[in-house]
């Protein structure tokens, strides 16, 4: 796309566009990867997820694309070297319980997700688990491996290479999602290694919620570092784990500030040469409807008593939530080992409120110090009832010299450059 042809922004500082696409007609993007020259993104309404060469980064070009199965979602996935996982999960916005969103986001999500007869009335018509594809060729995607999981599936996971992968899955008999250690010693046979959940959540062993049920006490995802996985818990805050022995992880701390705050906590991003964690919590309803979330920076020099020492600017250059949609974080990027790692610099998402980036220097003052807010999409992509039609920016990821890519909801792969 020649540059007089791209997006013009709402607003920018800092950061220009270079390139642009809306992924052959598919411009919903979720999760975001980079890997051999190659953007992966899951679809959140086109169902699978698209590959697209970015090689030249202002001329991206769609070269591939991979359907999911019927009523399922390929949202969330994760590349390294020439692995890549994918999630199958039931596609939730597409299911008549979910279309109004905060459905989605209140109470046990276990309870509402129609997994047998037994529990919901109806077979299920979903795939849930992990796949694995081999990216040797990284715009012909091939099938290895599977891991079926029984229930509503896997949401996110984590990896970065070598034995272990770990992922969010909701499973019969829990209430929400909870942490599961995936063995992927032979990636044609991934198998389940451990697992961890909150004590409440396993109704199926007689345990029972000791919070509200209106919460979303279930897991989004945990980042690791070495033998420990800070995971985000949604409105059960931040958990945590000691997993030296993966078949068996155990709790470090639990924290929540939820109440008084929102909840949705979203990523838990540990910066180990500073002895920091950033912890985003997820806007999750539209007009601020649960409140201003924050991303939060957390000081962990003792592991078992994490320390709220900052909370980042919000952006106030317009009436975001007058807006449209969700405004709010919703992903920050994670330092990816094959893209920029910085203890310096946070990269985030905001929703309507595009794509932020925050010098921490100094971690006790966050400092937004560039900004980009895409244009309204072109077409509205989001079949749910009564959606507004404005830019959602989802998910981030920046290479090692400093580009940052970004999806959203409706509005395409946006591909800008850092300009101090």
């Amino acid at each position: 796309m020649a540059s007089q042809d791209l997006p013009k922004p709402e607003y920018a500082r800092n950061m220009k566009l270079i390139g642009y696409s809306d992924l052959a007609g598919r411009p919903d993007g979720v999760q975001l990867m980079i890997n051999k020259g190659h953007a992966f993104v899951g679809h959140m309404f086109s169902k699978g997820f698209s590959v697209a060469d970015v090689s030249d980064p202002r001329s991206p070009k769609p070269v591939a694309y991979v359907p999911a199965p019927p009523n399922t979602w390929n949202i969330h996935l994760q590349t390294h070297g020439d692995l890549l996982l994918v999630i199958h999960a039931k596609d939730m916005f597409a299911a008549t319980e979910f279309q109004d969103e905060r459905e989605y986001y209140s109470g046990a999500l276990g309870k509402k997700v129609g997994t047998s007869n037994a529990t919901a009335g109806r077979a299920r018509d979903w795939s849930a688990g992990l796949c694995v594809y081999d990216i040797a060729h990284p715009a012909a995607p091939r099938q290895i491996g599977f891991m079926p999981v029984a229930g509503g599936g896997i949401h996110r996971i984590w990896y970065t290479g070598g034995r272990w992968a770990y992922v969010s899955a909701l499973i019969d008999g829990f209430t929400d999602y909870i942490f599961m250690v995936v063995d992927m010693a032979d990636p044609t046979q991934p198998k389940e290694a451990g697992r961890f959940w909150l004590p409440g959540m396993n109704t199926a062993a007689g345990e029972v919620p000791s919070w509200a049920p209106t919460r979303r006490n279930g897991l989004h995802h945990a980042i690791v570092h070495g033998d420990t996985a800070y995971a985000a818990w949604r409105d059960a805050g931040l958990v945590i784990l000691d997993i030296a022995d993966r078949s068996t992880p155990k709790l470090v701390t639990h924290r929540n500030w939820s109440p008084p705050y929102g909840g949705g906590t979203h990523n838990c991003l540990p910066l180990p040469d500073r002895d920091l964690l950033v912890v985003a919590d997820e806007a999750v309803l539209d007009d601020c409807a649960d409140g201003v979330k924050y991303i939060w920076m957390f000081d962990i020099r003792v592991p078992a008593n994490p320390v709220s020492i900052a909370t980042f600017p919000t952006p106030r250059e317009a009436a975001y939530c007058k807006k449209g949609g969700h405004f709010g974080p919703h992903n920050i990027y994670e330092n990816r080992p094959d893209g920029m790692v910085s203890s310096e610099r946070i990269f985030a998402t905001y929703q309507n409120a595009g794509i932020r980036v925050f010098d921490i220097r100094d971690e006790h003052r966050p400092e937004e110090i560039a900004a980009f807010v895409p244009p309204p999409p072109r077409r509205l992509v989001d079949h749910r009832p009564n959606r507004p039609l404005v830019i959602q920016s989802c998910d981030v990821w920046v290479s090692a010299d400093g580009l940052i890519y970004s999806t959203d909801y409706n509005g395409g792969l946006y591909i800008l450059e850092y300009r101090a």
